[in-house]
């Protein structure tokens, strides 16, 4: 099953047998900046998620196979599905894009759990115990009102809920409320996880490494140099935050801590906060690399390297040591 936001669309029931997907995207990218193309038919569902700038990944699944990534928004794109379907725009806030585009590698832990047996509130704090990376999908009642909760290592970190009709609200209140709403009317909940891939795993009795404050700072200094930089560009549709998660969200292959649906590295204000497993030397590396190949894409390397020199000449001893050279 391919999950689509709780919230009303921004527009519903389109065919796709009368669109250019292609142009249907550009548009939407241009009208809601990020979001998603939801496709559904009797035999099959499928989805594409975009940011403003690009598309940042696809699935398509029917009763024989599901596929996600770059072929299955090829065939949605190019209609090579062999199924007409009716398709819905949503909106979905640029901080929670990331995190519905990883889920449809989810697996299921459990499946059809209900109140009759399971209070969601108790269902909630023992996710948080086990630091569940992953999403609880939640039906009320008749199904006439439904939400999502998504959590990070244990940690809700946002949500979709039917009420909330794509306006903003807390995620603490709108939990709140689906929790008394499932207690007076019951309901069944899914919950999944998003696995980390295997290489990213770390054993229990491995030490955990840490950066040291040194290093942070040295990397705070480098992306405030960055960020600038490209808000002095008055030319940029995109506010800095954004396209630096898009950069890590490509990064995390080699390094998983970087990606934004992890929230292990969150970079706001100027400030760094790390809570993933990395030293000096490895979150050294994946973040300026990173940056460094953002600002080559973004074709202001030149600038940025002559904005460097004095942070550069600062850090000359820990640069040489971990054989960095911006």
């Amino acid at each position: 099953m391919v999950i689509a936001p709780k919230e009303k669309p921004v527009v519903e029931n389109l065919n796709s047998y009368y669109l250019d997907i292609g142009k249907l995207l550009e548009h939407y990218q241009g009208e809601v900046g990020s979001g998603s193309i939801f496709f559904r038919s009797t035999a099959a569902q499928g989805v594409i998620f975009f940011d403003h700038d690009d598309i940042i990944n696809g699935c398509i699944q029917d009763r024989e196979e599901k596929i996600i990534g770059e072929e299955a928004v090829t065939r949605l794109m190019n209609q090579e599905s062999g199924h007409n379907f009716l398709v819905d725009i949503y909106h979905i806030p640029p901080q929670d894009v990331y995190f519905w585009s990883s889920m449809p590698s989810a697996e299921i832990v459990y499946d059809d759990l209900s109140t009759e047996f399971t209070d969601l509130k108790g269902l909630l704090g023992k996710l948080t115990t086990e630091k569940l990376t992953g999403f609880i999908n939640v039906t009320i009642g008749d199904g006439s009102e439904q939400g999502l909760v998504f959590i990070s290592n244990g940690e809700i970190v946002g949500g979709s809920f039917s009420w909330k009709e794509g306006k903003s609200g807390s995620v603490k209140g709108n939990v709140e409320k689906l929790v008394e709403k499932t207690k007076a009317a019951g309901g069944l909940f899914q919950v999944s996880r998003i696995p980390l891939a295997e290489k990213d795993r770390v054993p229990d009795d491995v030490p955990k490494a840490a950066p040291s404050s040194g290093v942070v700072k040295m990397l705070e200094e480098f992306m405030g140099i960055f960020e600038s930089l490209y808000t002095s560009k008055k030319t940029r549709d995109a506010d800095c935050n954004s396209v630096i998660r898009k950069k890590f969200v490509e990064m995390a292959d080699r390094y998983a801590f970087l990606d934004p649906f992890a929230a292990e590295f969150e970079y706001a204000d100027r400030q760094i906060r790390f809570t993933g497993e990395a030293g000096d030397e490895e979150l050294a590396i994946a973040v300026i690399s990173s940056v460094q190949e953002l600002a080559q894409e973004l074709g202001i390397e030149r600038q940025f390297k002559q904005h460097l020199a004095s942070w550069t000449g600062k850090y000359k001893k820990p640069l040489e040591k971990y054989g960095i050279r911006p």
